[in-house]
Order: C-alpha cells, then structure tokens, then sequence
C-alpha cells in the first residue's frame, strides 16, 4: 500500500492550519510515497523557496531509512560518519533532523513520509502529526 493523493492533500491542508492555529512562521509540506517520489507538496505564501529541498530531505530519509527524524539526528549524534556516508549514498538527500515523519498506514507497513519545514524542529513535527493524524494515518516521529 502507498499514500493516496487524497490523503496525501488531507495531510498537507491540516499540517498548514495547525502552522496556522500555532502561529508558526510559514511551513512547507511534502508528501513521498513508500519509494520516496512526490506524492504532493505546498509552500505557505511567505515561505523561502529553498524549503522545498528541506522538506524533502526531512521525509526522503525517513522513508529511505525506514528511520523518522528524531531517529536518524540520534543516529548522526551517535555515529556521525554513518549518516554522513548515508547522505553520500543518497546524494546529499537527506536532512537528520525532526519534521520528517514515516507514515504507517494501521497494519504498521510503511507507505510514505512527511516532511515539514519552516519553523522549530519541534513544531515542524506538531504540524506533521495533525495533517498526518487527519488523514487517519500512523506518523513515527
């Protein structure tokens, strides 16, 4: 199973106005799918145009390493020269911080990851699980 795009929107309108209810500074949302393509993407008016790359890279190593954010920054802060050989592998792709969030559908499979970007690390994933809790999905922070 993958991420349908309905659902895909569902998490990205609900990540946006829970930024919104918080006062966040403006987010930018990504949805992958289980093989870490684009499944959908929104920029909040205001936000800077590089957080497409940032987003990105929060979800694509979640879901590549089957690994949420707050996993793979231990994992960097343990073993440095792990995630470094890991970012290598995937290009410079990913981002080890909190706001990538694997997405779990109720089985426990993994089908995506979110990535959320533009405030605090931490609220990156407040607004994450809203969108993803929305949809009716599991997130792993």
């Amino acid at each position: 199973m993958t991420i349908s795009l309905r659902k895909a929107r569902t998490i990205i309108r609900k990540s946006l106005e829970k930024g919104r209810e918080l006062e966040l500074k403006p987010l930018s949302v990504v949805v992958l799918d289980a093989g870490g393509h684009v499944q959908a993407f929104e920029r909040e008016d205001g936000a800077a145009p590089g957080r497409f790359s940032i987003a990105h890279g929060k979800a694509y190593g979640s879901v590549m390493l089957g690994m949420a954010g707050t996993a793979q920054m231990k994992r960097a802060e343990d073993q440095a020269y792990f995630m470094a050989a890991v970012n290598g592998v995937y290009g410079g792709q990913t981002i080890p911080v909190p706001g990538g969030v694997l997405l779990r559908d109720k089985k426990g499979a993994v089908i995506g990851a979110v990535g959320v970007t533009g405030d605090t690390s931490d609220n990156d994933v407040l607004a994450a699980m809203a969108g993803i809790e929305a949809a009716g999905l599991i997130g792993e922070q």
